[in-house]
């Protein structure tokens, strides 16, 4: 690390953490009930069932949701060497809602954590097709690969708009494509702790995810199984994308963003980036969230829409600074 980096990685986290720790006091205390901030450690008896019923559920799912899509993003963008690839350009976010309305279709009768798991098989074959379809592009510039992939995902998503039309679904669809908060209870948002665990496996895998992101050549030279590491990372970022979206719907643009500017202050070492990205994701969708809350206070806009513009900006400016620099990946 340069000389003086590790001071400016000291200082952005402590800038994160105090902004993550304001957006979570807003989570907390914004709604048609306030909780003032004297109020928040010494709750009475309602503030206490509010808070815990449904803005302590809220806040836990929201930082658990935003982290798990941004390290998956940073794995999917390392394992395929590429730096716009992510959940939602590589068709593994529409193959889980695809996976979620079959299992809702097929088996009505279904608890969350079997539909989620048949979400996570539908959406790991999705990306394995998209991952597929990657080898045999002739073209490695980064924007064709994420076009390729956007269209990869239109069409599993219009296969899914047509099963749900046929079956008169659509309303039903929208809960999970549009990520959404307003609805999370205790006893509905639990499955999301299923992301740690799988983020601790992407975490001990991290080096390795790093070494493979250099290539099959040298990742084999060095000793490490290329293919069985790629399935890994499938794996890891399938299941963090698939219960994201089972429980609270689909986050645009977030995998895609979040790595991409944290790469840029942090390098593109896995394991020294992997905590700042989730760090970094959890934040961006909290603040995502209070805005979205406050914006037509005492009504909600969808934080999938307030990260979908955010989202949509920054990959511009994305697409616009590689277009300055021809030929360079990451």
């Amino acid at each position: 690390m340069p000389p003086g980096a590790a001071g400016r990685t000291t200082t952005w986290l402590i800038a994160g953490c105090v902004v993550l720790a304001v957006a979570a006091y807003l989570s907390l205390a914004i709604g048609v009930i306030p909780i003032p901030v004297h109020e928040m450690f010494s709750p009475d008896e309602r503030q206490w069932l509010l808070l815990r019923t449904t803005r302590l559920p809220r806040m836990i799912a929201i930082l658990l949701s935003g982290a798990a899509l941004a390290v998956a993003g940073l794995i999917m963008q390392r394992i395929t060497q590429n730096s716009f690839v992510s959940p939602s350009t590589s068709g593994t976010v529409e193959a889980a809602v695809l996976g979620v309305l079959i299992a809702t279709l097929a088996l009505p009768g279904l608890s969350l954590l079997a539909k989620m798991g048949f979400a996570i098989v539908v959406s790991i074959a999705g990306t394995a097709g998209f991952l597929t379809i990657l080898q045999h592009i002739r073209y490695s510039d980064p924007i064709v690969v994420a076009l390729v992939g956007i269209m990869y995902g239109g069409v599993l998503s219009a296969i899914t708009v047509f099963i749900a039309y046929q079956r008169d679904l659509l309303q039903l669809l929208e809960i999970w494509t549009t990520g959404s908060f307003s609805a999370v209870l205790a006893g509905q948002y639990e499955p999301l702790y299923l992301v740690l665990a799988v983020g601790i496996i992407g975490y001990l895998f991290a080096d390795r995810f790093t070494v493979v992101g250099m290539g099959k050549e040298f990742a084999t030279g060095l000793g490490v199984s290329y293919d069985v590491i790629l399935r890994v990372g499938l794996i890891v970022v399938s299941v963090m994308a698939a219960v994201v979206v089972v429980v609270v719907g689909v986050i645009p643009f977030l995998g895609l963003i979040v790595p991409n500017v944290v790469s840029m202050f942090f390098g593109d070492h896995v394991r020294r980036t992997l905590p700042i990205t989730a760090l970094a994701g959890a934040g961006f969708v909290l603040v995502c969230d209070v805005v979205g809350r406050i914006i037509r206070f005492p009504y909600e806009i969808p934080v999938a829409t307030i990260a979908g513009v955010i989202g949509a900006v920054v990959f511009i400016w994305l697409i616009l600074r590689a277009s300055r620099r021809p030929g360079a990946t990451r």
